[in-house]
């Protein structure tokens, strides 16, 4: 659910079962623990809408081997696959954890999966069925997360509902059968479910990250105590920002009508962007 429906959904089941009370929140002490060490090591901000998308995902995993993490950019979702994967690597008992990344729109379906050639036969293998063959493995003494970061795509996606579903194979075109073992995740990072088919969707466990989960402050919070390990005078340094910040993206400017900021008011921008963007646009200048 998104951040607008969740009060909404919530409100229907209020008024469907008016008598039966809100089910207490699972709570993971040593997680929980662990993955504020982590966002305290990694110079991050706690943020309480942000933090309960690593829970999320957590639990999502523990009860799919396939799901995705979907919302717009700059919304925190591969920092969130970090911080969780990090934090249950060196959390109490550890349990390790690997990320392998791929960007399966930046490659042909051939080079994805593998492709027979129709004069010697010989069968080359593709990226993903390599990767996927190496990761899949018993023996393996930690827990692997195969990330899918890129548009979602009718072409490649169809070809891993057999993964998704209860079967857990990939079938190549060359008749091999790799099946997923337990210690391993497949995961896709999206910005939106469009060219996702039903039969698709409902495999998968689904985390929606909103633009309000994280906002921008604390990315320039963030940047601002990174700032401080760089040497002994950088204090100062951000005692002048933090208010600079707060004034030119928090503030409304003196008669700027419908603006929001000083950059909605300076620059109008002939595409709706993100409230996000003008702080990162900011940080990267700095």
């Amino acid at each position: 659910l998104t951040a607008d429906d969740a009060p909404l959904f919530m409100a229907l089941l209020r008024d469907l079962f008016p008598k039966v009370l809100e089910p207490p929140k699972k709570i993971y002490p040593s997680l929980e623990e662990s993955t504020k060490n982590v966002v305290g090591r990694q110079k991050l901000i706690e943020r309480d809408t942000w933090m309960l998308k690593v829970i999320q995902l957590y639990e999502t995993s523990l009860v799919r081997h396939g799901f995705m993490l979907v919302g717009p950019t700059l919304c925190g979702k591969s920092q969130i696959m970090d911080v969780l994967t990090t934090a249950l690597t060196h959390g109490s008992p550890p349990s390790p954890h690997r990320i392998v990344v791929m960007n399966p729109k930046a490659i042909t379906d051939a080079q994805m999966y593998g492709v027979k050639d129709l004069a010697s036969d010989e069968w080359t293998p593709g990226v993903f069925a390599s990767i996927w063959q190496q990761k899949n493995n018993r023996t393996l003494k930690h827990t692997s997360w195969i990330v899918c970061d890129g548009p979602i795509d009718a072409i490649w996606i169809e070809n891993l509902n057999t993964v998704l579903d209860d079967n857990k194979i990939l079938t190549l075109a060359n008749n091999d059968r790799i099946p997923m073992t337990e210690n391993c995740r497949i995961v896709f990072e999206v910005e939106d479910l469009r060219n996702a088919s039903p039969a698709t969707v409902s495999r998968a466990g689904i985390i929606y990250v909103s633009t309000s989960d994280l906002s921008w402050e604390p990315i320039v919070d963030s940047w601002l105590l990174k700032r401080l390990d760089l040497g002994s005078g950088r204090a100062q340094e951000v005692d002048v920002l933090r208010p600079l910040f707060d004034r030119w993206l928090k503030e409304p400017p003196p008669d700027g009508g419908p603006a929001l900021d000083f950059f909605d008011w300076s620059v109008r921008y002939l595409k709706k962007v993100m409230e996000i963007n003008d702080a990162t646009q900011v940080v990267n200048i700095l």
